[in-house]
Formats: C-alpha cells, sequence, structure tokens
C-alpha cells in the first residue's frame, strides 16, 4: 500500500488540470465537486498508505519513493522523491487531505453563484498538490518548491476577488512579506548543501548529531526566519489579518489548518539540527513564540470584524506551537498542529456560514441574536470556542496544557506568559460568541465608517433575516466539532495512551524532551489553567451580555491598531525604507554599474583607437618594422656606450 503515496498529490492535481482546462465548460455546481472527489479520493489513499506504514516494525517506518531525477547537475542531484514517515503521513491524512476535503465541500455552498466559480476549485486544487509536495517531499529543496507553492495558490486565492483594490493589496502584501522569510530558508539551503553535500532528509538528518555548533546554529536561524514568514511570527506576522480578504474557505484551509502551520512542520523535521545548535537557539525560538502569542491575543481582544479575530487567533496558537518546539516539546506541538487544524478551520466556517447567513456582513457589532436563525452554526461555534479556550474535555485542552506544562519545567517565565494567553484567549472567543449569537439583534444598526478595517454588507433590506447555510456548508461544521471534541484522545497526558507520542517516537527520538514534572505537579497546573479560561469566559457574559463592565476599557485603541506595528512597518518602508532602497540602487546605478561600464568605455576608447594601427597596408607595416628596429638598435647602442 506504501506504493500507492504517487497517487496522494497526482489525484488533487488531476483535478486542478480539469478544472483549469475544463472548468467554464463543466460549470457549476460540476466543477467544485469534481475538486471534491479529487481530495476525498486523496484522503482514502492517504489512509491506506497510513495503515501499510502503521503495520511496519516501528524502525521500519521511514519509506522514499524516488519517482524521477528533477535535477542533475554534476555532484548534485535532486529527485522528485516522496517521504513518509509517522510525521508526514499524519499531516496528509488529517490536515491536508482530511480538512481539505471538508473545506472543499464546505466551499461549493459558500462559493455558489460566483463568477469564477471553478477558477476558484482550481486554485484550491493546486494549493492541495503544493501543501503535500511541502509535507511529502523528500528533499529540502522540493519542500521548498512546494513552500513556494502554497505561497502562490495563498496570493491567487487572496486577492481572487481582485475588483476591490485592498483584495488586491492583501494579495501583495503576503507576497512580499513571506519572500522575507524565504531568503532565510533560501540560504539555510545553500548552507546545508555545502556541509552535507546532500538536501535528501534521508542523508542529512542521520549526519546532523555529528554537526559543528556554529554549523548548526546558522541553518536552525535560517530555517527559523523562514518559519516566522510562513508562519505569521513577530515581526512578521502582519500579512495573516490583511489575508482575510479572500474567500473564507480560503482563511480555513490556507491560512489556519495548513499553510501557516509549515514553519512549524519545517523545525520539527530539522529537529536533529535544532538538537546539535547552542542552548539559546531553541530558546528565541520559545521566546518568539510565547510573545507572539500573547501579543496577537491582545490585538485580538479589540478587534470587530469576525475573520479578523480569528486570524489574531490564529497567530496566537501558531507562537504556542513555537513555544513548544522551543521548549523540545516535539509531540506537543504536532499534537496541538491537529487539534488547532480541527477547531480553526471549523471556526472559520462557522464565521464564513455567519457571513453567508447575514448577506456578507463581517461587523460582530451588527449582528446578535443569531442563535435563533443559525442553530447549528450556534452551537458549533460554541464547540469551537470551548476547544480553543482550553476548556475540558475538548481537544484544545488536553494540546494547550501539554505545552504549558514543558514551559512551565523549562522556562517559567515563558509558562506564564502562555497561561495569560490561555485566559485572553478564553476572553476574545466568549466575547465574539456573545456579540455574534446573543443579546439583542443589531443587524439594521448603521455600520461605524470609522472603523475601516471591518467589512460590512453593502445593503442589508428592511425585511432582513439571517438564515442557516445549505446543508453543504453544514455537514462539514459538524463533522470538524465532533473532531474538535475528541482530538484530544490521540495522546492523552498518561503512558498507555499516549498514542501520538508513540507514533511519533521515530521521528523525534532522544531529541524530544522529556516531561519530568510529577502527575500532581502536572495536574494543579491543569487545574489552574482550566479554572482561568473558564474565568475568561465568565468575564466576557459579563462585560458583553451583563454589561457589568464598560467594554471600552478593554478595547484600547493601542490594541486595535495591533500595537502600531504594521502601520510602523508601512510608515518605515515607505519613508527611511524607502529612501535607503533609493539610496542602495543609486549606489549600484552609479558606483557598481558605473565602474563596469568604465571599464567597458576605457576598453572601447583604447580599440578604437588601437586599431587605426591596422590600416592593412603593407608599406605601413614594412615602415613600423623599420622604425621599430631603428629604435631598437639605438636602444642598444646606447647601453653598450653607458657600459663601455
Amino acid at each position: 500500500m506504501l506504493d500507492l503515496v504517487w497517487l496522494i498529490p497526482a489525484l488533487p492535481l488531476a483535478g486542478f488540470l480539469i478544472n483549469i482546462f475544463f472548468g467554464k465548460r463543466i460549470g457549476e455546481p460540476w466543477a467544485g465537486w469534481i475538486a471534491t472527489a479529487a481530495m476525498a479520493a486523496a484522503f482514502v489513499v492517504s489512509c491506506l498508505v497510513f495503515a501499510g506504514l502503521y503495520a511496519e516494525p516501528e524502525e521500519s517506518r521511514v519509506f522514499v519513493q524516488t519517482l524521477f531525477t528533477w535535477i542533475p547537475a554534476g555532484d548534485f542531484s535532486v529527485d522528485i522523491g516522496l517521504y513518509v514517515d509517522p510525521l508526514s503521513i499524519t499531516m496528509v491524512t488529517l490536515m491536508v487531505t482530511g480538512v481539505g476535503t471538508l473545506i472543499h465541500l464546505y466551499s461549493v455552498g459558500y462559493m455558489h453563484g460566483d463568477p469564477r466559480f471553478a477558477r476558484f476549485f482550481a486554485y484550491l486544487n493546486l494549493f492541495a498538490v503544493s501543501m503535500l509536495l511541502l509535507v511529502l517531499g523528500d528533499n529540502l529543496l522540493l519542500t521548498f518548491l512546494g513552500w513556494e507553492g502554497v505561497g502562490a495558490c495563498s496570493y491567487f486565492l487572496i486577492g481572487f476577488w481582485f475588483e476591490k483594490p485592498e483584495n488586491g493589496t492583501a494579495a501583495k502584501k503576503a507576497f512580499v512579506t513571506n519572500r522575507v522569510g524565504d531568503t532565510g530558508f533560501l540560504i539555510a539551503m545553500f548552507v546545508t548543501f555545502l556541509t552535507f553535500g546532500s538536501l535528501n532528509y534521508s542523508e542529512v538528518l542521520p549526519m546532523a548529531p555529528g554537526l559543528a555548533e556554529g554549523t548548526a546554529i546558522a541553518i536552525t536561524l535560517l530555517l527559523f526566519v523562514g518559519a516566522i514568514g510562513k508562519s505569521a511570527q513577530i515581526p512578521l506576522f502582519v500579512w495573516l489579518p490583511d489575508a482575510m480578504a479572500g474567500p473564507t474557505p480560503v482563511s480555513a484551509f490556507i491560512h489556519a489548518a495548513t499553510m501557516v502551520t509549515a514553519g512549524v512542520y519545517l523545525l520539527c523535521r530539522m529537529n536533529p539540527v535544532i538538537a546539535a545548535s547552542a542552548d539559546w537557539v531553541p530558546f528565541v525560538v520559545a521566546l518568539v513564540g510565547a510573545l507572539t502569542a500573547f501579543l496577537a491575543a491582545t490585538i485580538a481582544l479589540a478587534q470587530n470584524d469576525i475573520k479578523k479575530v480569528l486570524a489574531f487567533s490564529t497567530v496566537s496558537q501558531l507562537g504556542y506551537m513555537f513555544l513548544a518546539v522551543g521548549c523540545g516539546a516535539y509531540v506537543a506541538a504536532i499534537f496541538h498542529m491537529i487539534t488547532h487544524a480541527f477547531f480553526k478551520a471549523l471556526l472559520f466556517l462557522d464565521a464564513g456560514s455567519v457571513i453567508h447567513g447575514m448577506h456578507e456582513e463581517q461587523d460582530m457589532r451588527r449582528m446578535g441574536n443569531l442563535r435563533k436563525f443559525m442553530p447549528i452554526t450556534c452551537i458549533t461555534m460554541i464547540i469551537g470556542t470551548l476547544a480553543i479556550s482550553g476548556i475540558p474535555p475538548f481537544s484544545g485542552f488536553w494540546s494547550k496544557d501539554e505545552i504549558l506544562a514543558f514551559a512551565l519545567q523549562e522556562h517559567p517565565v515563558l509558562y506564564a506568559i502562555g497561561l495569560l494567553t490561555a485566559v485572553l484567549t478564553a476572553f476574545y472567543m466568549g466575547r465574539l460568541v456573545f456579540m455574534t449569537f446573543y443579546g439583542d439583534a443589531r443587524w439594521h444598526d448603521e455600520p461605524q465608517p470609522s472603523d475601516s478595517s471591518v467589512v460590512h454588507a453593502e445593503h442589508l433590506p428592511d425585511d432582513f433575516e439571517p438564515h442557516e447555510s445549505p446543508w453543504t456548508m453544514t455537514v462539514p461544521l459538524v463533522v470538524l466539532a465532533v473532531l474538535a471534541t475528541v482530538a484530544g484522545l490521540m495522546n492523552l497526558p498518561f503512558h498507555s495512551v499516549e498514542f501520538l507520542a508513540e507514533w511519533l517516537h521515530p521521528v523525534f527520538g532522544e531529541n524530544e524532551t522529556e516531561l519530568t514534572l510529577s502527575g500532581l505537579e502536572a495536574t494543579i497546573a491543569s487545574l489552574v489553567s482550566a479554572a482561568l479560561c473558564a474565568a475568561g469566559i465568565g468575564a466576557a457574559y459579563l462585560v458583553y451580555l451583563r454589561k457589568r463592565v464598560d467594554n471600552t476599557k478593554i478595547e484600547l485603541p493601542f490594541f486595535a491598531k495591533g500595537w502600531f506595528i504594521d502601520s510602523g512597518l508601512a510608515a518605515f518602508m515607505g519613508g527611511p525604507g524607502r529612501a535607503g532602497f533609493e539610496g542602495v540602487a543609486t549606489a549600484d546605478r552609479v558606483g557598481i554599474d558605473g565602474a563596469v561600464n568604465g571599464v567597458g568605455t576605457l576598453t572601447r576608447g583604447v580599440g578604437q583607437r588601437t586599431r587605426r594601427i591596422q590600416s592593412g597596408f603593407v608599406r605601413s607595416y614594412a615602415l613600423s618594422i623599420t622604425v621599430g628596429a631603428v629604435l631598437l638598435l639605438a636602444f642598444l647602442l646606447t647601453r653598450l656606450v653607458a657600459l663601455g
């Protein structure tokens, strides 16, 4: 069954080709059903491959399928090969094809009536192909190809509704910001090849423990720069909130469940290199993760656009994953990555259902009381909120608390930041639910034009009433709600039921930090965390339903403006940054180009003058030889006289 792995990317690739060439002729809804069927078939094949790998002994759970040679260049050779191990097949099965199939099905209903319906599904299938190459690639260059592919598809889909200038701007912002991080990844590949003579994981990873510390530091930090860009960490997180300009299924699939976790996957994949670096390097990873988690959570407190709240929440949850990687808790990072894919995809799709039922209105201040009109959306949104808030027994409680337990053991200060972030998460998610589904109906209130960051419906008729979404949208909500509830069972904190840890052991081995907290300490920490998170939801209830506290004292302009980081970067790039770049361009044009052009001009001038000697007349050449002979004879006679 392992030999079937090539079908996993081939099936969505076939869906892409069918829709890109024949999509207009096929039309709606069949173009969507073809794309969905391709993803569902890829999910079935990935389950078969998963079963085949599970049947192998633990020490043999690595399978490489080489399809063909991509780049043969002397000693440098790169194959198109697929690398199947517990880490890659887990992500492929649960996240890329599993969640991806549900989001494709949801999109059939969500994109109904869009004039570019078939193109949307072509892009979505192409993204799935790129993500599968990123995860399954057997070498860093193939991973980088998938890395750039998902970035390109993200650009296409963020700006899918390009009629609005702000959507095109958001797409360009995401593309450019990610190029900053990609430069780090690219240089890391150069250093890796110079060090190991290969980019293949099967060759690089076994040799990593003998790596010189300085080289390991360089590779790790360069890969971390790439991860910061793709996974939206400080300071390169500014692109992700603007990426919400794309259709909501894109936000769920690309900007929550899959692409944005690529940076975490890359660091986990290269864990032997991280282990060979200095101790302070993982701490830097953990510190950036913890600070990003806290920063994004504070910003989410003051957002009024339902998708922007979830966007900053995604940035915050990704920070938790980096905190886990920095603590050496790789299994916890992957565990949270999986549970996050379930509950965050659910939350985004719920938000899309709300937007669909509210005629594209995204301002939570114009919602309220939607539970009566959208009961399925309301119930599933509450389940997703409880999961992300870390309320037991939902999945987020188990994965988040495992990260906090490692942080408590390794870096108590970062644990405190993570715990505070968890409370803030519970508060702003409670705020989202209460403002959207409870209280008085506010959809006929006038929009507040002063807040340009919120997307408003163009017009709501006087007799407007919200409505529940069609079955193609609600079925994925129910399935994801079930997964968000029970996914914690895959890695409960008891030795006999740590299934995920046992499954991933061949990937991380001794590089996984051992949790040495006693059972009592871990239990107390979990109870404290759960109680504080429940209190966070209770506080949101008091503020937004009971009105016991003025919400403006919490929704500070400083938070609403994102700590002015985005605007500060924009001001710098448009002012001193632009001047600096123009100065560099001038130096390049005048200095480097001037020197090169000057040498060329000098050479040309000398040549033009010298060629006059080459007249083509024999008598001129004879005269030149005679004059030269006379001068040489005169020189020799002069020297003889001087010596005599």
